[in-house]
């Protein structure tokens, strides 16, 4: 799909769902397998792979929750640059 508003939305949602998230990427939390479950999945449907790979090594246990903060983290930023680009462009009318 190439329509840029429903694109700016699912990425906003899914930084908005990263807030969420991030608290509960920690051993010590009950539902940190659910939520690299649930991060897995939407990763890898705004099209963040690495991060949905990660996501899946770490619920296989040979990846840490560490590496799927990191993940999460380089992911967001990609999406920060992403927004701060089309934003650019806007200007350039």
């Amino acid at each position: 799909m190439n329509d840029s508003a429903v694109i700016d939305e699912v990425l906003a949602l899914f930084r908005e769902q990263a807030a969420l998230w991030t608290p509960m990427l920690d051993k010590s939390h009950p539902g940190w397998m659910d939520a690299v479950h649930t991060v897995k999945g939407a990763a890898r449907g705004v099209g963040a792979f690495v991060l949905g790979d990660v996501c899946a090594q770490a619920e296989a246990g040979t990846r840490s929750l560490g590496d799927v903060r990191n993940a999460l983290d380089a992911a967001l930023l990609d999406i920060a640059a992403y927004a701060h680009e089309r934003a650019l462009r806007s200007l350039k009318g």
